[in-house]
């Protein structure tokens, strides 16, 4: 299928441009030197290898050998793998599955957080200095309206859910039947002592 090499071919110069192009990430590169990982995203059938070299990353679609590290997720999970201290949830959740030799993926993740993923960098060689910023603040405001939105939404669903819809119950409703059970199951454990007294008798 022609549409899966692009893709890769996507990745890739993405890859090498916001990684491999700054000078002052080459520490953080080289502890991924040499090593192959290959990502496996539910959604897709075929797998994406990384392979890390000195200068660059390969992105294949396929590789015969053993990988050093596997790495089993979700495309929604992705975004989230930027942030270093998001891993350990990630892994714990099940939203991420890793095996093999895990510094791969904490390198790779630390690499990442280090690097400044900047659109306008991007399309600057594409479109010139200023079309490019001007498509990067765009960006970067629709994302931001976008996100807004979204929480938003988020917010009104919950309050919809818990207020008007009456399908979940609020915060004191839940603390009043966490006494109110609690309450019941202090005067269960005193009406089957009194049983147990008079059973004796």
């Amino acid at each position: 299928m022609p549409f899966k090499p692009l893709v890769n071919a996507g990745i890739e110069q993405l890859f090498n441009a916001f990684i491999y192009r700054e000078k002052a990430l080459k520490p953080a590169r080289q502890r991924l030197h040499g090593k192959i990982l290959r990502v496996e995203l539910k959604e897709f059938a075929s797998p994406l290898v990384l392979a890390f070299s000195e200068r660059q990353v390969d992105v294949l679609g396929e590789w015969e050998g053993e990988a050093d590290c596997r790495v089993v997720t979700r495309l929604r999970v992705l975004p989230t793998l930027r942030d270093r201290q998001q891993l350990t949830a990630l892994i714990r959740s099940g939203d991420l599955e890793v095996q093999g030799d895990i510094q791969v993926v904490q390198n790779l993740v630390a690499l990442m957080d280090l690097a400044e993923f900047d659109v306008a960098e991007l399309l600057a060689p594409y479109t010139g200095d200023v079309a490019a910023e001007g498509i990067g603040k765009s960006l970067r405001i629709g994302a931001s309206v976008v996100q807004n939105g979204f929480k938003r939404q988020q917010r009104y669903v919950a309050e919809a859910i818990t207020e008007e819809w009456r399908l979940a119950p609020g915060a004191l409703e839940v603390a009043w039947f966490v006494e109110e059970t609690a309450a019941t199951e202090r005067e269960t454990d005193t009406l089957f002592k009194r049983l147990e007294k008079l059973e004796g008798k």
